[in-house]
Parts: C-alpha cells; structure tokens; sequence
C-alpha cells in the first residue's frame, strides 16, 4: 500500500466538513467549480490533485499550503513527518560503497534485525513501511532497513558505528565478521 495514500486518507477521515469547504474554496484557482461541487470528502479532493499532479509524494508545497491555510497544524506537522521519514522519493538511491558490510550483517543476523535497527536509532514508521514493502522476505526487509539507515545518516554512516550497535545488541560474533 502507498504510504502517501494512506497518508491522505487518514487526513481526509480527520476534516471537518467546515475544513473541507475551506479546502475546496482555496483550490478554487486549480479546480473547475463544477468538479470542486462534486467533491463530498477529504479523498475526492485529494484524488482531483493527485490526478491534476498539484500533489505527490515528492511534491507536497501545495498541500502543505493548504493545510497551514485552514490552521491543521496537528497535520502540517504529519506532513513534515513524513517527508522527514523518506516518503518523500529519494534522489539517490543507489548503493553506498558500505555494501560489503550490509551483505555480511544481512546473512547473518536473523529474526532479530529489529533490534539492531531500534539501536541504530530508525524509527518504528520507517521499519513498518519497511515490512509492508516486503511482506514476506525477511532478509529484503533487513537490507532495505539497513539501506535506508545509510541514506538517513548519509557520510555520517560508519561501520563502526554498526559494530557498536551489533555489539550492543550482544551480536558479537557478527560484529567480528564485519571487522573482518
């Protein structure tokens, strides 16, 4: 499931139908009157500016906008949450020159890969969009979790910093192959 559609869908189950007015009057500009009078929830507006490219989840400015127009602060802030959290599309997602020590971590850590990124400081958000990506291969679940912690961390992301957190976890035997 799309993060960012279930991101929608659960603002539009939070707006009052006041709310919902004030929206479609501040998209008076974008949307034609007679579409704007047949939308009845949160979702219709929604899929009119997903389907007129005013919204993604790489471009969320509009939306944002709009929230902070008609005072959803509570939702400004989710918004912000979730670009902070990567559902915003990265540029870049390509492998960093740390992949060497992923692969060992990744075929020797098993079901408690959680852990390990819990220590490594990654959001129970990210790992759950992590899982619902890949709902049935344990170690793509890992991998990707570990990919994203580099991408999060950027330069900053050490292998000793992944040895500290094997370590920490009492994962010392894989901790000494990634030395290796």
């Amino acid at each position: 499931m799309d993060p960012f559609l279930t991101l929608l869908n659960s603002f539009s189950s939070s707006l009052s139908d006041a709310e919902l007015d004030s929206l479609k009057f501040l998209c008076r500009t974008e949307i034609s009157k007679r579409r704007l009078e047949a939308v009845r929830s949160g979702r219709d507006l929604f899929a009119i500016l997903l389907e007129q490219q005013l919204i993604a989840s790489d471009k969320v400015s509009f939306l944002h906008g709009l929230l902070k127009n008609i005072k959803r602060e509570d939702l400004v802030s989710q918004l912000k949450q979730f670009e902070e959290e990567g559902g915003v599309n990265a540029p870049d997602d390509q492998p960093d020159a740390h992949e060497r020590p992923i692969e060992v971590i990744c075929d020797n850590v098993g079901k408690d890969w959680k852990m390990l990124m819990r220590k490594l400081d990654i959001s129970e958000v990210k790992l759950e969009r992590i899982v619902a990506a890949n709902p049935y291969n344990l170690h793509e679940q890992f991998h990707q979790s570990l990919r994203e912690w580099q991408k999060w961390k950027g330069r900053d992301a050490k292998v000793a910093d992944l040895i500290k957190a094997l370590r920490g976890c009492n994962m010392n035997l894989v901790a000494d192959k990634v030395e290796k």
